[in-house]
C-alpha cells in the first residue's frame, strides 16, 4: 500500500464512519479498485478504526465527560441512566461480534455484490426515515436503546451503514434528532474498539510477516487522515441529522450501491 492509497483510504474511512453511507462498504470498494486485500487491508482497517474512535472522543468530549462525572458520584442519576442505555444498546452487537461475526461473514462474504445490495438497503432505510413522521419524544427510552442496538448489530454486514441504520431507526422511533446522533456515535465506541482488538489478535496470530507488507509511513498517514476527517464528519453529521437532510445520502447510497453491483457483475 502506497502512502497515497493510505491517504485516500484514511479520508474515506474518516468521512464514511459517521456519514450514513457505510465505511466498510466504501473501504471494500476502494480496496478492490486499488487491489489491496488480505492482512495488509486488515492491519490498515484496525488502525483507521482506532483513529475514528479518537475523533469521536474529541468531538463529543463534553458528553463523555458528563457521563463519567455522573458515574463517579456512585448513585442513580441521569448520567447513570444514560450509561445503562448505552450498555443495553451494545448487547446485540456484542453477541454478534463474539459469536456470530465469522459465521455471518462466511455466509455473506465481503465482495462487492453484498456491499452493493446492503448499500441499497441503507438507501431504503434512510428514505423511509425521512418520509415517516412519528410522534416525537424528548428522551431515548430503554426500549429504543434495545431496538437501536439491534439495528447496529445488523450493520455487521458490509455495506449496511452503522450510523445510517442506528440513526434511521431512532428517527423512525421518534427520538430527538441531536440526542439521537450523539447517542449513536457514543454507543459505537466500545464495539469498534472491541472489533479492532479482535482483528489485531487475528493479525498477530495468523500472519506476523504480512504486517511488513504495509509501511509505518502508510499506517501513520492513514491514521491521521482518518482522525482529521473523522472529526470534521462527526461534527457535520450531527448538524445534518438536526436539519433532517438524510434523504440526500439515500440517493448517494442508491447510486453507489447500483454501481458496485454493476461492477461486481462485470468482473
Amino acid at each position: 500500500m502506497s502512502w497515497l492509497e493510505a491517504l485516500i483510504l484514511g479520508i474515506i474511512q474518516g468521512l464514511t464512519e459517521y456519514l450514513p453511507v457505510s465505511s466498510s462498504g466504501h473501504l471494500a470498494i476502494a480496496s478492490a479498485l486499488f487491489g489491496i486485500d488480505g492482512e495488509q487491508n486488515l492491519t490498515f482497517t484496525v488502525v483507521v478504526h482506532v483513529a475514528t474512535v479518537l475523533s469521536t472522543l474529541v468531538i463529543l468530549w463534553k458528553e463523555i465527560d458528563w457521563i463519567f462525572r455522573g458515574l463517579f458520584k456512585l448513585k442513580m442519576n441521569p448520567e447513570t441512566i444514560y450509561t445503562i442505555k448505552i450498555i443495553i444498546s451494545m448487547i446485540p452487537i456484542g453477541i454478534v461480534g463474539l459469536f456470530l461475526k465469522d459465521y455471518v461473514e462466511e455466509i455473506f462474504g465481503s465482495g462487492l455484490t453484498i456491499v452493493g445490495c446492503m448499500l441499497l438497503v441503507t438507501a431504503a432505510l434512510l428514505s423511509f426515515s425521512y418520509y415517516y413522521k412519528p410522534k416525537l419524544r424528548h428522551e431515548i427510552s430503554y426500549r429504543d436503546a434495545v431496538i437501536i442496538g439491534i439495528s447496529q448489530a445488523l450493520a455487521v454486514l458490509p455495506g449496511l451503514s452503522r450510523s445510517g441504520s442506528t440513526i434511521a431507526t431512532g428517527l423512525m422511533l421518534g427520538d430527538h434528532k441531536e440526542k439521537l446522533a450523539k447517542f449513536s456515535f457514543i454507543m459505537v465506541i466500545p464495539p469498534i474498539l472491541g472489533e479492532a482488538l479482535l482483528d489485531g489478535m487475528k493479525i498477530i496470530k495468523h500472519s506476523a510477516e504480512a504486517n511488513a507488507e504495509i509501511s509505518l509511513l502508510a499506517l501513520c498517514i492513514g491514521f491521521f487522515a482518518a482522525f482529521i476527517t473523522g472529526c470534521l464528519a462527526c461534527k457535520w453529521m450531527i448538524n445534518i441529522v438536526k436539519q433532517g437532510k438524510l434523504v440526500y445520502f439515500a440517493i448517494y447510497c442508491a447510486i453507489v450501491g447500483a454501481a458496485a453491483l454493476l461492477y461486481s457483475l462485470s468482473v
